[in-house]
């Protein structure tokens, strides 16, 4: 009887097991909140929105492993939500900030990032369900997560008061489509969950996140375009050394 009413949705669950949604549904209200700022032309809130979404992401999946409340609900749910902070979000920002005077040719770009977002989600979703202790060491294609903070570098880049790239807004265009491209490349990337440090190298590591926080804290968009352009060379020193091995 117990088993008859976990599957049918009856009983009762523990508070804790709802924490990892909780978690997603707050990412989820920081996208869609990202949208309507966006649509108020307030970038800096929106890109802002972002940014926190994009923080959190994973929390919800820790957060479920660590209280052994994962659930099929909550990975459809975390899905959902990335679609939206990581896919629909961002396209709107950037179609807003700098691609809407192409007309056409700026709506397809958006149109592209945001369906190769889907596919790289629905492509992860899949393989999830066959991971191994050796896929955790790496991606297929940039996360979406890191794949939202690329396509929103032209807004940061013109919020820290570096470039004003609406000024070429084919630029724009053709990033949002590099971008939506290597979300669904084949290439590996780098997973954080298979970074190790060892215990004499720690506290260089903890001084160093103070320093993050700290620009986090006083210079985001300066920040934001310094990991931007950190990843982006990560990304091509990944490539490299795999096509020499």
């Amino acid at each position: 009887m117990p088993r008859l009413r976990r599957e049918t949705g009856h009983g009762r669950l523990p508070v804790l097991s709802l924490v990892p949604n909780v978690v997603t549904i707050l990412g989820l209200c920081f996208g869609l909140t990202s949208i309507r700022f966006t649509f108020a032309e307030q970038f800096h809130l929106a890109a802002g929105m972002l940014i926190l979404a994009a923080l959190i992401d994973g929390l919800d999946g820790m957060l479920a492993r660590r209280l052994n409340a994962a659930s099929p609900f909550g990975a459809e749910l975390d899905s959902l939500s990335d679609f939206v902070c990581f896919g629909v979000a961002p396209a709107l920002l950037v179609y807003n900030f700098g691609l809407e005077g192409l007309a056409g040719m700026g709506w397809l770009s958006a149109l592209f990032f945001t369906i190769c977002c889907c596919l790289r989600l629905a492509r992860f979703n899949v393989a999830a369900k066959g991971e191994t202790s050796a896929d955790l060491k790496s991606f297929t294609g940039v996360p979406a997560p890191a794949g939202a903070m690329l396509g929103i570098f032209p807004v940061t880049l013109y919020l820290a008061d570096i470039f004003d790239l609406r000024e070429a807004e084919i630029l724009i265009a053709l990033w949002m489509l590099a971008v939506g491209g290597m979300m669904i490349a084949r290439f590996k990337t780098i997973s954080l969950k298979a970074m190790r440090v060892s215990r004499d190298n720690a506290v260089y590591v903890l001084l160093a996140m103070a320093v993050v926080i700290g620009l986090m804290l006083t210079r985001i968009w300066t920040f934001h375009v310094g990991a931007t352009v950190l990843y982006l060379a990560l990304l091509g020193w990944g490539v490299a050394r795999a096509r020499r091995g």
